[in-house]
């Protein structure tokens, strides 16, 4: 199956060897993003600023792809502090309808840029 790559300029550009995204049939795998503004690429500050602008960034990532985050079927959520995983919870619930996808969270040492939270996705269009 051929792959397209998924670019959107209402999420930060890749600071890597890597893209925003990836589709290959109906399967959309959203890379992970961290709370870097778009158009400042500068981290937004504190952890609830940074968990909106990741679901914000995932979100402008999946509308550029032809769905939203309620077509996700998976998230990795990955923290440097799991204390704020409740507060990743509250965050996320304003960004997804029910039935919720599958999900996984991660506690690690550090993330890119010193972020505190970074997001992935796997997307699955009907």
């Amino acid at each position: 199956m051929p792959k397209k790559i998924i670019h959107t300029n209402h999420a930060p550009k890749a600071i890597g060897t890597y893209s925003q995204a990836v589709r290959t049939g109906n399967t959309i795998y959203l890379s992970g993003q961290i709370g870097l503004d778009p158009t400042t690429l500068q981290m937004v500050k504190g952890i609830d600023a940074q968990i909106r602008r990741v679901f914000d960034n995932l979100n402008a990532v999946a509308e550029a792809a032809g769905g939203s985050l309620n077509d996700v079927v998976r998230f990795t959520v990955y923290l440097t502090d799991l204390k704020h995983f409740a507060k990743v919870n509250e965050i996320m619930a304003t960004y997804l309808e029910e039935p919720y996808p599958a999900r996984a969270a991660i506690g690690v040492a550090c993330l890119p840029r010193d972020a505190l939270v970074e997001v992935d996705a796997v997307m699955v269009l009907p």
